[in-house]
């Protein structure tokens, strides 16, 4: 895959950047790198910033040629990406549905596909946040971690390429065998099978269960006392069992 970069000092958001720049044409394979993000976007409307140079934050423009059916594949795509891009420099990553990634149950990344209309037709615009140089003082949540406090020490700009190339491999391989991908997928996913979840759905409802499977469509199955359900967007959070004794 080939990929246009632009590399930017400062933005709001790399994504809205991207949308705007595929709405005026840019084609797939279009890149927006940001050394300092100000006002990054994640799933269910989360805001957040990163110090400047202390992340990795870029987006990429997608236009598959795929049924619509498959497009709700990209998130999970991406976060297959990033997981093995992380894999490739010994650090054990892992997937909480749908593509949180996690180390050490901690997480070091977000995802944020957004799927756009523009002249040319549809595009989905993939954002990552990838926590490189943070310390502890500049990590907010107790539950996240950067690859310094992990204990590892890498150089942004030779990462971020290596992501780029396993995110293209990735694509590529999807748009040739998507069944490939929902097996590498579960492969990496801590999810699945038999975790007890809560997930809180975008009505305001919440159910509770176990999880069966992600099912071809990259929904969450989960298993609960009224029969199965198919989580299709949502937050999903990992319950201890109970210890009986």
């Amino acid at each position: 895959m080939r990929y246009d970069v632009t590399v930017v000092e400062a933005t709001p958001s790399t994504n809205a950047m991207a949308a705007e720049m595929a709405h005026s044409g840019a084609g797939e394979g279009t890149v927006v790198v940001a050394e300092h993000q100000t006002a990054g976007r994640g799933r269910l409307d989360r805001v957040w910033e990163t110090p400047a140079r202390t992340a990795i934050t870029v987006s990429v423009v997608f236009r598959p040629e795929v049924p619509p059916a498959r497009w709700p594949w990209l998130p999970l795509l991406v976060g297959v990406a990033v997981a093995r891009t992380l894999r490739e420099a010994s650090v054990p990553a892992q997937l909480k549905w749908p593509n949180d990634v996690l180390v050490h149950d901690r997480k070091i990344a977000g995802i944020l596909v957004e799927l756009v209309d523009t002249p040319a037709g549809p595009a989905a615009i993939a954002g990552v946040g990838l926590n490189v140089a943070m310390t502890a003082d500049e990590i907010p949540l107790s539950t996240a971690t950067s690859l310094v406090l992990e204990g590892v020490e890498v150089d942004r700009t030779g990462l971020l390429s290596t992501l780029l190339q396993v995110l293209g491999a990735t694509y590529t391989g999807w748009l040739a065998d998507p069944a490939r991908l929902r097996d590498a997928y579960l492969d990496l996913c801590v999810t699945v099978p038999d975790q007890p979840v809560r997930a809180d759905l975008p009505n305001g409802t919440a159910i509770t269960g176990t999880t069966r499977t992600v099912d071809e469509s990259g929904g969450l199955v989960v298993a609960t006392d009224d029969g199965d359900v198919t989580v299709n967007a949502g937050d999903v959070v990992h319950l201890r069992p109970l210890i009986e004794g």
